[in-house]
Formats: structure tokens, C-alpha cells, sequence
């Protein structure tokens, strides 16, 4: 993980030398603000008690309050947390939203406890970490193995210890408490947006658009989706049971039917209509675009010779590792950050917590057209940066975000950033 860690850090130094940044800000940027470790105490349903490890990081509030979802898996870790709450802080940035980064986790597999556990230690949690979260300070939201569901606990829990509903503290809410429309797809609707928006330039506006998506989660079946009505062929996918394949396409709607039903989207296979692949063989299927929509890390320097997609279009949180980017490229794989591409979560996540502050709630139609502006416009300055300077569109993105960055420490005024 503190290779993630550095990996993340060097785009930050590759955006430093096609900006001027006076190093001190440099300096600020390249550590957390804070991080808080817990061990979290809960009540199993046969009356033992179990100890979690638990991490809460606000790395940069420059911008406003920090924002960053909460995972729940075994193998998270602070280093991870660290680099996540890093990538939010660029990726609120990029997008302009007035938020530095945080992130969370909890190291468990949430599939081995029951729903009663599962709300034990969400509300442990929140207990554990109140003090550092907050409307003003920093605002959780859903992330890996965590939902709506999860979320609503969390606010509940943190309204009980104030004493007062506190709607605003926490997004990805149910609807019923506060969450907004539109929530569910923004991920994928957001990174498609930009996609759509730039195709003439990504050369995907002619002729055969095949696409492979890596990871059929929330974010990539939503994707799936808005690609096949698009005409897309959606000719791989994968989760984490295994990946198939075929040339003529899949819908997505029979896949999430295959998946609902036995559990994977493998189970496709069973019945002739798809081809059993390695995870690896996806990667390398020849495509236009290649949609990574999992975990971290899958796309790194012993794979990422054989990628054959024209674009990737990363939906996951830091997919690509910098030893592979550099490989991608010079093959001139044409690279969408994940710091534009899925920033739609965030973006809409900002418009539920505004509407929680306002108590004015908009519709599905309006959150979406608001979305469709951010993401086309922040897309469209990304892609004149990486133009005008020469540069991929990962370091085009973080040039970006570290001048909006740059431009609010130094409008804090600080003395201690800019002795000369």
C-alpha cells in the first residue's frame, strides 16, 4: 500500500513541473492533515465481543470541509486511506466543488456479519470517530461494501450524539432521510458524460464501439447500461468471481438478471452464451474502451503491455498504477483519470449535502442537468490543458486541480506558506 501511496504522490510532483507553485504549497500537499485510528469494540450476535481496526483521514481542508466515502474491507489499511483521502482532495478540485479530501475504513468482510452486527459497528464507528466528522468539518459517504443503508445508520447515529437530526453530515443517504435523487448512477453517469462529451476528440465517434468493463458493481452496470443504449457492444465483463466474454455483446440487463440470480456474472457462462476468461485475458481483449470499475492496482506494470483498448476510462478509484500509466502511455492508450472521470459520486454527493443545508430538494431532472454541466465543463478544461501543454490527461487533471489548489492556499494568506 505505500507503493499506492507514492505512486499517487508522483503525480503530484509530474502536475509541479507544468505549474508554478511555490514549493511550500508543494510541501502542504504532500502529507494528511490529520489521521485518526480507532479499534472499534461490538457486540457479535452470540454474545462475544470482536475489535475492528478503524481509520479516518482528512488530508487537506484548504477548500472546505473534507469528503470522502467509508469502506468496509479486510484488507484496507491507514496507507490506503491515506492515498484515497489524497486522490478526493484532487478530485473535489478538479471537479471545483468547495471540499478537501477525506476518506475511511474499517478492516472487515462485511459479508460475514449479520445485518444487526453490520449496524454495531456502523454506529460504532461514528461513535468512535464523531469528533472528527461533521456538516462543517468532514462528510462521509458510501465506498466500497457500503451503502445507503450504512449511511443512514451512520446519520442516525451521529444525530443521536447531537442531540438533533443532522441530515447534512453524512451523504448517500436513503431518500427518506434526506438523500437525493440521482445518487445511485452518478458515478458511472458522471464519467459518462465526459466520455460523451469528448469522443470526437477521443476518436470514438465512428465506426465499431466495443467496450470492456472491469468490475460489474454499482458503478459498472450503471455504465454498462448507459453504453449499450448508447450502441455500444458490451463485448467483456467481470467480477470478482471471474470474467467472460463475447464478440457479439452482452446486455446488461441479462447480465445483472445472471448476477441477481447466482451470485456472479459468470453463471453466464453455464449457459453457452458467454466465454470463461482469466482477469487478465479481459484486460487484454482488443476494445475501444476499457471502463475499470473495481478496486485499485489492476491495471499495473504486468499487464498493461498487453492492453489493447484505444481509451480507459477509470471509474475506480486509482485502478492504474504510475509504472503502468507510463507504459499506457507510450502504446498511446489514451488514459481518463479517475479523478475526472468518477467524480460524478462526489459532485452529486455535494448537491444532496446543499440540499441538505437548504432543505430544498430538487428533482431527478435537475440534479442530472446540473451533474451533466460539471462534468462537461471540468472534462472540457482538462482536455485544453492536456492540449495546450502537451500532456496526458492524468497530469492534465492534477495540474488543474493543484492550481485551484494553489490559488486557495494562497488566498488563506498564510505567512508561514510563503516566506520568501
Amino acid at each position: 500500500m505505500q507503493d499506492m501511496l507514492e505512486g499517487a504522490l508522483s503525480h503530484l510532483e509530474d502536475a509541479a513541473r507544468h505549474t508554478t507553485v511555490h514549493p511550500e504549497v508543494l510541501e502542504k500537499l504532500r502529507y494528511p492533515k490529520e489521521v485518526l485510528t480507532a479499534r472499534l469494540m461490538i457486540r457479535m450476535d452470540d454474545g462475544s465481543r470482536r475489535s475492528f481496526l478503524a481509520w479516518r483521514c482528512r488530508y487537506d481542508d484548504t477548500r472546505g470541509p473534507t469528503k470522502g466515502g467509508i469502506r468496509f474491507h479486510p484488507h484496507s489499511s491507514m496507507e490506503e486511506v491515506i492515498t484515497l483521502a489524497f486522490w478526493m482532495t484532487f478530485k473535489c478540485a478538479v471537479t471545483g466543488l468547495p471540499y478537501g479530501g477525506g476518506k475511511g475504513a474499517i478492516q472487515v468482510d462485511p459479508h460475514e456479519l449479520s445485518k444487526g452486527e453490520l449496524e454495531r459497528l456502523s454506529r460504532a464507528y461514528v461513535q468512535a470517530f464523531a469528533s472528527l466528522i461533521g456538516p462543517d468539518r468532514d462528510i462521509p459517504a458510501p465506498d466500497v461494501y457500503t451503502n445507503a443503508m450504512i449511511m443512514g445508520w451512520m446519520a442516525d447515529e451521529y444525530g443521536a450524539l447531537q442531540g438533533r437530526p443532522c441530515p447534512a453530515v453524512i451523504t448517500g443517504k436513503p431518500i427518506p432521510l434526506g438523500g437525493s435523487l440521482g445518487r445511485e448512477d452518478a458515478t458511472a453517469r458522471g464519467g459518462f458524460y465526459v466520455l460523451n462529451h469528448l469522443q470526437e476528440e477521443l476518436n470514438l465517434n465512428n465506426g465499431t464501439r466495443r467496450a470492456v468493463i472491469q468490475g460489474y458493481g454499482n458503478a459498472g452496470s450503471h455504465m454498462a447500461n448507459f453504453l449499450h443504449e448508447a450502441g455500444w457492444l458490451i463485448v467483456g465483463v467481470s467480477d470478482s468471481r471471474g470474467a467472460i466474454y463475447s464478440p457479439e455483446g452482452f446486455d446488461p440487463a441479462v447480465l445483472t438478471r445472471v448476477k441477481r440470480e447466482t451470485g456472479s456474472v459468470i453463471g453466464l457462462a453455464q449457459t453457452g452464451n458467454a466465454k470463461l476468461i482469466s482477469q487478465d485475458e479481459l484486460l487484454a481483449l482488443e476494445c475501444e474502451l476499457l471502463v475499470p470499475s473495481a478496486l485499485e492496482d489492476q491495471i499495473h506494470a504486468k499487464n498493461a503491455g498487453s492492453v489493447r483498448a484505444k481509451v480507459i476510462l477509470e471509474l475506480a478509484n486509482g485502478p492504474t498504477t504510475a509504472e503502468a500509466d507510463r507504459i499506457l502511455e507510450e502504446k498511446g492508450v489514451i488514459v481518463v483519470p479517475d479523478i475526472l472521470a468518477n467524480a460524478g459520486g462526489v459532485t452529486v454527493s455535494y448537491f444532496e449535502w446543499v440540499q441538505n443545508r437548504q432543505g430544498y430538494y430538487w428533482t431527478l431532472e435537475e440534479v442530472q442537468s446540473k451533474l451533466k454541466t460539471v462534468m462537461e465543463r471540468e472534462g472540457r478544461k482538462v482536455w485544453s490543458v492536456a492540449q495546450s501543454k502537451g500532456i496526458s490527461l492524468r497530469t492534465a487533471a492534477y495540474v488543474h486541480a493543484l492550481d485551484r489548489l494553489s490559488s486557495a492556499i494562497e488566498a488563506h494568506g498564510t505567512q508561514a506558506y510563503f516566506t520568501r
